[in-house]
């Protein structure tokens, strides 16, 4: 059965993109995905959403990648939905079809978050609507101190509940603080995001690239798999009472103790060394 699951598993070293770029370490461990339209900082497409949904949903079977870094070209993250390219069509649609986009662009964000991967947003400029949602519904953001972030929703007449962010956005920044962007969709600055809780760190702009590229060089070099796992309690245990977040915890800590990982970070504890993890 091991063998059959291994050869389940798939490369993405040589993944082609059509609406995005993709660039991966040597060694694989760590995949940038840069959306690339810097003439319009970074609009999405409703065929580059479908693409980022089946990248994030095809990278659960990932053997090589162990770390994503999302990024903008050109100075901005991105400016959300294109404006001619999406909202106009939106607006001459009929229900069914408007819930059909609505579902695709929320299966985006599940798809990033129940991908193993640790995903680390690196935001420089203009991170706006859906921008600002592929930066929220990352597990990690590095940003620059010209980051401007908005839910811009409001402003063209819709709920600020898109794509997951009047459940996620409060657990971030706090509901007051959500509740006020929300409603008002006006920007947040980049020292609001960080201490906010938002961002976890600013970075000069010429620093910003090297140091998503470091932090996700040190997560997929540490226990990918122990990272996977706690990427996955993170988002279950919003649901939990104390009793079952403790269960599942113990539950998904003996399951990574029975894992060679463990027993060769203890060796190489006692041997005084760094470990390497196999992710096995």
């Amino acid at each position: 059965m091991g063998n059959e699951m291994q050869e389940m598993k798939r490369s993405f070293s040589d993944y082609k993109p059509q609406h995005f770029l993709w660039d991966v370490s040597e060694d694989g461990r760590v995949a940038t995905l840069t959306l690339n339209r810097p003439e319009r900082k970074n609009p999405l497409t409703f065929e580059s959403y479908a693409e980022l949904r089946k990248l994030f949903r095809d990278l659960a079977e990932a053997s090589d990648i162990r770390a994503v870094v999302l990024a903008g070209a050109g100075g901005n993250f991105s400016s959300g939905g294109d404006v001619f390219e999406i909202i106009e069509p939106l607006t001459k649609m009929a229900m069914p079809e408007l819930l059909a986009f609505t579902r695709m662009t929320g299966d985006v964000v599940k798809a990033m978050r129940k991908c193993p991967q640790p995903i680390i947003a690196a935001v420089d400029g203009i991170c706006a609507g859906a921008g600002a949602i592929l930066a929220m519904a990352s597990d990690l953001r590095l940003a620059t101190p010209e980051a401007r972030t908005a839910f811009l929703f409001t402003r063209v007449g819709l709920a600020g509940a898109d794509m997951g962010a009047c459940g996620i956005l409060p657990r971030i920044i706090g509901q007051g603080r959500a509740a006020e962007l929300l409603y008002t969709g006006r920007f947040m600055n980049a020292a609001e995001g960080e201490r906010w809780g938002f961002y976890n760190a600013l970075h000069p702009q010429a620093d910003l690239t090297d140091a998503a590229q470091v932090l996700a060089r040190q997560l997929a070099d540490g226990p990918w798999f122990a990272h996977g796992m706690t990427k996955t309690m993170l988002n279950q245990e919003w649901a939990m009472g104390i009793d079952e977040m403790i269960e599942s915890e113990a539950q998904a800590q003996a399951i990574c103790m029975a894992t060679g990982d463990f027993t060769r970070a203890f060796e190489a504890f006692a041997a005084k060394r760094k470990p390497i993890f196999e992710g096995n």
